[in-house]
């Protein structure tokens, strides 16, 4: 059993920066891969970034690559997503999600077993 929650959110401007974090509970969290999604009202639920439990796969949307950054630090249990240069567009509440799946996509929601509650990102133009 995983349970993951998220903090780091809040209200910026376009053009800022904000780190989101996932601390997890559960002695094995090194052995999963965490992905962020991220869900703004009146759409689905979409993949962000995902790292695999070694830190050696990641994956990133087209519309973060080169200005979003995840991390991990199996030592604090933590994930991180870094956000630069952010958008109106990015706004949403941002999710992470854990999966014990070894060599999934890392981008399909159906992979992630453990979900945390979200937090909200809010960016005004």
């Amino acid at each position: 059993q995983v349970q993951l929650v998220e903090s780091g959110g809040g209200l910026v401007q376009a053009g800022d920066s904000l780190r989101l974090s996932c601390a997890a509970s559960g002695r094995t969290f090194g052995s999963y891969t965490v992905g962020w999604f991220r869900q703004a009202p009146g759409k689905e639920r979409e993949s962000v970034a995902a790292i695999s439990w070694s830190g050696g796969r990641t994956f990133y949307a087209d519309s973060v690559k080169g200005r979003f950054t995840i991390s991990r630090d199996n030592a604090k249990n933590t994930v991180y997503l870094q956000m630069n240069s952010l958008k109106a567009e990015d706004t949403a509440v941002y999710y992470c999600a854990a999966s014990s799946r070894v060599f999934g996509s890392m981008r399909s929601r159906d992979e992630y077993d453990y979900w945390g509650q979200g937090t909200q990102v809010t960016v005004s133009s």
